[in-house]
């Protein structure tokens, strides 16, 4: 029985944020979207809450904070969202880890790459950087913490897997997660119409570039 009550709080002055009590962000977000549809807001989901940010003169009212209460609640243990895509990325796996990452799991390379490249992932928030999606669905074999020792520099474009995450870096920047390998995809590019070429919902499939 569904005892745990997702709380909507305030979040400063123009924002309000939603603890999904366990519940699929990227879900409860898109539901959000479409009852919010028309109005000024910003619905951006994380790990584990939804945050709606309010546009110049268009605030929640308590009736708002209600309905959207409900329509978290009303989201069902791994119910898919309404308009994620599929998203196809290729991948040279040559990533500086990917021996370190077979060794540390009991698999060969081959079975890393096997493993990585048969998941369908899905997109499950955004963060860190733009266009860097937290994609969810690695199997557990490849579950790693991340590195001891982050790099000051990871090359836009790398593949990488930490926790219970994968991720392509959209751009240069310090990280800790194990690199895989690298795509010649270019994640976020702000001259596109639509910036990431991920986005929370979709479902993403790495595949061996050759």
């Amino acid at each position: 029985m569904d005892i745990v009550t997702p709380v909507v709080v305030p979040y400063g002055p123009d924002a309000f944020m939603i603890d999904t009590a366990g519940r699929r962000t990227d879900v409860v977000a898109d539901r959000w979207r479409v009852a919010l549809a028309g109005r000024d807001m910003d619905v951006v989901p994380a790990a584990e809450t939804v945050l709606v940010r309010c546009g110049h003169e268009d605030l929640l009212t308590t009736g708002d904070r209600d309905m959207l209460v409900q329509l978290a609640r009303e989201v069902a243990p791994g119910e898919e969202a309404h308009t994620g895509r599929t998203v196809t990325i290729p991948v040279v796996y040559d990533g500086d880890d990917l021996a370190d990452v077979a060794r540390r799991c009991g698999m060969s390379v081959d079975a890393v790459v096997a493993a990585h490249t048969s998941t369908e992932f899905r997109a499950a928030f955004c963060g860190f950087a733009p266009g860097f999606a937290y994609l969810v669905g690695l199997p557990a074999a490849l579950h790693l913490p991340r590195r001891d020792s982050p790099r000051t520099a990871v090359p836009a474009g790398s593949v990488a897997i930490a926790a219970e995450y994968s991720a392509v870096y959209p751009r240069s920047s310090p990280g800790g997660w194990h690199l895989l390998g690298r795509t010649e995809c270019a994640m976020f590019d702000v001259a596109r119409d639509s910036p990431a070429i991920v986005v929370p919902g979709d479902t993403v499939r790495f595949v061996h570039a050759t």
